[in-house]
């Protein structure tokens, strides 16, 4: 009589956590330069939103 093999089921692994965003390096945020004057001098930065991960802070 033959003997059937049985293949074993696939296991499932924990899904990878995304690595971190570069521009913002996780945080979701990214300083912008701030310009003021008719000559456009730089007075300082602010936060803003990462465009490259939209502030979520995860590498797409």
């Amino acid at each position: 009589m033959a003997r059937k093999t049985t293949t074993g089921t696939a296991k499932k692994t924990a899904p990878a956590t995304p690595p971190p965003c570069e521009p913002c390096q996780g945080s979701g945020q990214v300083a912008v330069t701030v310009r003021v004057g008719r000559k456009r001098r730089t007075v300082g930065q602010q936060d803003g939103i990462c465009l490259t991960c939209f502030g979520t802070g995860e590498a797409t």
